[in-house]
């Protein structure tokens, strides 16, 4: 049973979070902390949590676990506030989706009676704000925690325990492996995304609109993951740059390939690359993580609490 803990940044990830550790009923009091009144406001008008604040001081004073739920490039900030307040014992722990930038901004603000272990939750949707929330959302995913060496164990069990409140499934790796197995599953991808619905923002005008009138289904898929929060993505490119600099040369260099082949006319080099493609989609699936439950619309949501 975990007595109180506090999210710090109640998006997409922090509303689901506290939502399924509500539903699992381990946990005494769940506070929500935001720089936004009004998301504060959203919080409590919804029962998503049990307390809400924009006061620092007084969201994490007595927690048990904090969670920085916060973009990247704003973790080291709200560390060094939130420090001084953290009880013996405390266990400070994040959802960021870079792990060896924000371990070396985060730890030296920490008191030595506190502990740090980083993890990501593997999990997501296009859609964000404390509306977007779900419980279900890390049901059956993966959450990877980056704990240092020197990492007391039991820290380590409790940041495992809480999430295996939500359904998620744990993996414990070094902070630099996941930076580079996340700039292959989920960084280049999005910048693929980015850049690909980029491109079609700068066609002329009447071509735009056929785009986007007779899109397929791989433009929409781009579509959605490049509708995700801007903010969050910015922070993630330049705190794994070079990780996702070093999977954009292997990327760039596989494109040149392909692009040889559809030059030169080599069927067989192209069918082999599409093949062996289709054996990655079917390991996922059988993985069980290709699909998600059907996600909060938070449009649809603030028209229901309306």
């Amino acid at each position: 049973m975990f007595e109180k803990v506090t999210i710090i940044g109640f998006g997409l990830i922090g509303s689901s979070f506290a939502q399924a550790l509500k539903l699992s009923g381990k946990v005494t009091h769940i506070t929500a902390a935001d720089a936004s009144q009004e998301v504060c406001d959203v919080v409590i008008e919804n029962g998503l949590a049990d307390e809400a604040t924009t006061d620092l001081k007084q969201a994490v004073t007595d927690a048990d676990i904090v969670v920085l739920s916060v973009p990247v490039g704003a973790m080291e900030a709200v560390t060094k506030s939130i420090a001084p307040f953290l009880k013996d014992g405390a266990v400070l722990t994040d959802t960021g989706s870079v792990k060896d930038a924000v371990t070396k901004k985060v730890a030296p603000h920490l008191p030595d009676h506190a502990a740090f272990i980083p993890a990501h939750p593997i999990a997501g949707t296009e859609f964000s704000g404390p509306l977007a929330g779900f419980p279900e959302l890390f049901q059956n995913r993966w959450v990877i925690l980056t704990p240092l060496p020197e990492a007391p164990l039991r820290a380590v069990e409790k940041i495992t325990e809480i999430w295996e409140l939500t359904g998620a499934n744990i993996e414990i790796m070094s902070p630099e492996h996941h930076d580079l197995i996340l700039g292959i599953t989920s960084h280049l991808p999005h910048l693929i995304a980015y850049t690909i619905v980029g491109t079609a923002t700068n066609l002329e005008e009447d071509i735009q609109s056929e785009v986007i009138k007779y899109s397929a289904s791989g433009f929409r898929d781009f579509t959605r993951i490049a509708a995700s929060d801007p903010t969050m993505w910015r922070d993630v490119f330049l705190n794994n740059k070079f990780a996702v600099l070093e999977i954009l040369q292997r990327f760039s260099e596989d494109l040149t390939a392909l692009q040889r082949a559809i030059r030169y006319g080599d069927g067989e080099y192209l069918y082999q690359t599409f093949e062996q493609t289709r054996g990655i989609r079917r390991a996922i699936i059988e993985a069980g993580q290709a699909d998600y439950p059907v996600a909060r619309d938070p449009k649809k949501a603030s028209q229901a609490t309306s």
